[in-house]
């Protein structure tokens, strides 16, 4: 082994020959990144997580408390409104990073930047607000936008499971109770099964996304004191400020009680929701990998797809197998959330910020990426004078349409009443197509 040279001016070991791969190649790889954004979720997604719509929905957050304390009759001038609107997205993020190692405090070191291209509004940029006004607020936003971009995908999800289950609607096939054989189904209810799931899925993520509140303007520890001074006393107008920057900020209501955050049960609904999406994936998933192997389902095989290295004509379930892997992850999130909503004291702790960092982003991320022998039995009965008889009636005996039931009619009745209807906001995104690295 050879020494090579690292970051930090200590050796690295390197095989000799070979150069250091710290010496060489762009910064991304020299830094560890979640493979969630890297490798899984939509560009959309990682967007609406990433540091650009963090800090850009900021601004617009300090835009919004200035324009309503201006219509209510603070000192707030229309050139300091066009500074700041016209520096939203002038963000210097290497001097944002600097004034946080300065003041070991984000909000105010991005208060300091952009009051540095704002030197006009620089007085009024977070006036009577406390750092969890742009914070707060901006997690609802994004969890909103989340919400928005996960819903017509789950919908097409639905839209093209419910065309499958219709095409094998009277499909006859093996039902497993205990993962053994057991009476007959059709392809079309088993996919009606994974259907029904899918459509508590939607129906909860809804439910969600249209209970989400603004924390709103509250001050440092919910009771609004700061703002009720600077508008003297005035209560009406507190409210209005609230109304206002809710409404601005494209939400019907605000929390009427908050501390200095939101309540962290927020956060547990909203990933409880996504993890019960990830049991359904994992559930459904997981049929399909047991299909696979009998041989009754199969993913898709690219032209060029290598299944194994050494085994190469291998068609592994490798989509299905990934989803798998990925919907467990998503389901161990909701703990996340749990622990911090439980040791919140009083009005806030701080000890909820580096955890939402993680758990909520990356729960949104995942759930972005997820979606014997022969049988000789008649040949035998033929066979058998026991079974002379009904040698003649054997084929309509054993029509396997006689075993499946009532599954058709089940089919049918369960799409038009239940799948259909549930799509039926979502019919203009049904076109989009979704490319999945997977």
């Amino acid at each position: 082994m050879d020494a090579g040279s690292g970051l930090s001016g200590e050796s690295v070991p390197t095989v000799t020959g070979s150069v250091s791969p710290l010496a060489q190649g762009p910064e991304e790889v020299l830094r560890y990144r979640s493979p969630l954004v890297s490798r899984y979720a939509s560009r959309e997604m990682a967007f609406n997580f990433s540091d650009s719509k963090k800090f850009q929905t900021w601004r617009r957050l300090w835009l919004y408390l200035a324009q309503a304390q201006r219509s209510l009759g603070l000192p707030v001038s229309e050139e300091q409104i066009q500074e700041m609107e016209a520096n939203l997205e002038n963000i210097d993020f290497k001097m944002a990073a600097e004034e946080e190692k300065r003041l070991r405090h984000d909000v105010m070191a991005h208060v300091h930047t952009f009051a540095h291209c704002c030197p006009r509004a620089a007085p009024i940029i977070h006036l009577g607000a406390t750092s969890c006004y742009v914070g707060d607020n901006t997690d609802l936003i994004v969890l909103r936008d989340g919400f928005d971009l996960l819903l017509p995908k789950l919908a097409r999800v639905i839209n093209r499971l419910a065309d499958f289950a219709k095409q094998y609607a009277d499909l006859p096939t093996l039902g497993f109770t205990h993962y053994q054989p057991a009476q007959l189904t059709t392809v079309g209810k088993r996919a009606c099964l994974w259907l029904q799931d899918l459509c508590m899925d939607l129906r909860n993520l809804e439910r969600a996304r249209n209970e989400l509140r603004f924390r709103g303007v509250k001050g440092t520890t919910g009771t609004q004191a700061s703002f009720l001074q600077l508008f003297e006393g005035d209560h009406d107008k507190v409210e209005e400020l609230d109304r206002l920057v809710t409404s601005m900020a494209g939400f019907k209501r605000a929390y009427i009680v908050t501390g200095q955050t939101y309540s962290r049960k927020v956060d547990v609904e909203v990933l409880s929701v996504l993890a019960s999406l990830g049991a359904t994936v994992h559930k459904i998933c997981t049929d399909i990998r047991l299909l696979a192997n009998l041989k009754e389902l199969e993913e898709p095989f690219e032209k060029e797809q290598i299944g194994s290295s050494a085994m190469p004509y291998k068609r592994n379930p490798m989509r299905c197998e990934r989803c798998c892997s990925l919907a467990r992850h998503l389901m161990t999130l909701i703990m996340n959330p749990l622990q911090t909503a439980s040791v919140q004291w009083f009005e806030r702790t701080l000890d909820d910020s580096a955890n939402r960092r993680v758990s909520l982003a990356e729960a949104f991320l995942t759930a972005d990426i997820v979606e014997g022998g022969d049988n000789d039995l008649i040949s035998r009965i033929r066979s058998d004078p026991y079974f002379a008889p009904i040698h003649g009636q054997l084929e309509q005996l054993l029509d396997p349409k006689s075993f499946i039931g009532r599954a058709p009619q089940q089919v049918v009745k369960f799409l038009k009443e239940e799948a259909i209807p549930l799509l039926t906001p979502y019919q203009n995104k049904m076109d989009v197509k979704i490319e999945l690295d997977l």
